[in-house]
């Protein structure tokens, strides 16, 4: 027995490996945002309003072998597995037994391997996009350009943020700028992406403006970089995070490789770390830091002094991702102490709705995970409106809401104050709904501006697109203080013209002088609900 496992160590870590998360992927229940990358999947489409399709794809496709949470998580299960093989495949420096310490105590390598959200695949394509570029430095050649080409396509149509890799690659190996296979790369990658490109300009750019603009905090604060960095121990740990970052950025490089590993890896880090001045960064962003890290680490820790630190933490780690593990995939009553759990008891919170709503069709406020989570596991279709309060997402975009139009609907959202609290028969959430007898909105309606901001008066108006026909609804003016609090709702008028640009206009008299931030929107059927229409713009009242 001990020879065969020596023999056939790999085949049995990468088995076990894959093994422990399908049977993890199928009991444990749905992130609140795979749900929502589920209904991506209903609405196949070049771009989304948050991310590129990849996800969509992979969820499409394991979904029609498994139509459950298991089918969902299906080819993220695959490629967490394969993103292992080929980090393995990278290191100069074979020790295998170090390399199965290191994977098995990274977290989000563990636990992260089975859900299915963007950052999983762009973690798949980097490392085959390191893998290709090790041997196109090696020796570079026409057919392995192209072959680049085609994975820095499949990185950017799964995440935007493999740009960063492309570009932290030119930085460490300029020459490559002066080598025709890298423009060759570079043009076969810009045709395959060229499609989301067009879908981004015939949708007005929703996910630029929305990542590079709408989503600033409206004032910096310190937590938002000190959270940041406690993240990234934390994601790489749990406990051996601060020493695999320590040996990954103390790492000389010994070749041009490592060198481009050690550039894009840092690049990566510094690059959000900036980010924290303009506002909250999600830990996962660096996710596709983690070829780079893994490699750096294993190399700088082989044989040295922090090698044996990495086995003796490797026990009570895995005790801490087996608790983790088990969890996650117990169906249980959540644990009072998490702020919010998104993985138990989300089929019997649905199920509270459905019977609450006796029949009507459900739309939630303010939110596109809940909606999404009700679909799934209901398997009535739902619909997110997004008014004031919140933020557009892509809810905005797919055609659902002219489906509830004019009939009488149950509503439901967390505002207590809003809408009266009716428990359901859940005892881990609470069920907030009402009935509205005649349901309108207008949130798919997109306004661009078609002309300047003028003023006239108290009186400011706008030429805009979007506003070819009537809308059975008052225009309002939505104005917002620093932080992106709602200041006051003014109501507005609309002037619409066939195919030529409308109006909008709004007066100011009754409002505070002072700079506010706006967007045009559009009343509701739920009471001081207006929907945000615009992109936002500067208002100065004098």
């Amino acid at each position: 027995m001990k020879a065969f496992i020596e023999k056939n160590h790999k085949a049995l870590f990468y088995f076990s490996w894959l093994l422990l998360n399908l049977i993890q992927s199928t009991f444990t229940g749905l992130l609140d945002d795979e749900a929502y990358y589920w209904v991506y999947s209903r609405f196949l489409d070049w771009g989304y309003f948050d991310h590129p399709p990849m996800v969509a794809l992979m969820i499409k496709a394991g979904y029609a072998l498994f139509p459950n949470p298991h089918g969902v998580r299906l080819l993220t299960v695959l490629m967490s597995t394969a993103t292992l093989v080929m980090i393995d495949s990278l290191l100069d420096k074979r020790n295998d037994k170090l390399f199965y310490a290191i994977a098995a105590s990274m977290f989000v390598l563990q636990v992260g391997g089975i859900i299915t959200v963007p950052d999983l695949p762009l973690m798949f394509f980097t490392g085959l996009y390191f893998m290709v570029f090790k041997r196109f430095i090696a020796k570079p050649s026409w057919g392995i350009a192209a072959l680049m080409g085609v994975v820095i396509a499949l990185m950017l149509y799964s995440k935007y943020h493999g740009i960063l890799i492309v570009f932290f690659t030119l930085l460490s190996y300029p020459r490559l700028l002066r080598m025709g296979q890298t423009w060759l790369a570079a043009i076969i990658a810009a045709i395959l992406f060229a499609p989301h490109i067009l879908w981004q300009f015939l949708h007005g750019m929703p996910s630029v403006n929305y990542h590079l603009f709408e989503r600033n905090a409206g004032a910096y604060k310190f937590s938002f970089t000190s959270e940041y960095i406690l993240g990234q121990i934390a994601l790489a740990g749990p406990l051996i995070g601060w020493l695999l970052l320590y040996a990954a950025f103390t790492r000389k490089p010994e070749n041009p490789f490592e060198k481009t590993l050690k550039w894009t890896t840092l690049g990566i880090y510094v690059t959000f770390l900036i980010a924290t001045l303009k506002g909250r960064v999600e830990a996962n962003w660096t996710v596709p830091a983690f070829i780079g890290l893994i490699v750096l680490a294993h190399q700088q820790i082989s044989g040295g002094r922090w090698e044996r630190l990495v086995y003796k933490l490797l026990l009570p780690t895995l005790a801490l991702i087996l608790a983790a593990r088990i969890y996650l995939a117990l169906d249980i009553v959540p644990a009072t102490w998490l702020k919010k759990d998104e993985f138990h008891k989300t089929r019997e919170w649905a199920q509270a709705i459905r019977d609450s709503a006796h029949g009507l069709p459900v739309l939630f406020l303010d939110s596109y995970q809940k909606p999404s989570q009700y679909w799934f596991w209901s398997g009535d279709t739902s619909f997110g409106l997004n008014t004031l309060r919140y933020r557009r997402n892509n809810y905005n975009f797919w055609p659902l809401e002219e489906r509830y139009q004019g009939r009488r609907v149950y509503v439901v959202s967390d505002t207590g104050a809003l809408i009266p609290t009716l428990r359901g028969n859940t005892k881990s959430r609470i069920v907030r709904g009402m009935v509205v007898d005649s349901f309108y909105s207008h949130a798919t309606r997109n306004i661009s501006a078609a002309g300047p901001l003028t003023y006239s008066g108290k009186t400011i108006s706008q030429e805009v697109h979007g506003v070819y026909q009537p809308i059975s609804a008052r225009a309002v003016l939505i104005l917002y203080r620093k932080g992106n609090t709602v200041a006051q709702v003014v109501p507005a008028t609309h002037r619409w013209h066939d195919s030529v640009p409308g109006v909008m206009s709004a007066d100011l008299s009754s409002v505070t002088p002072g700079q506010y931030k706006a967007r045009w929107g559009f009343e509701t059927a739920v009471k001081d609900r207006p929907t945000m229409n615009s992109l936002e713009f500067e208002v100065d009242i004098k």
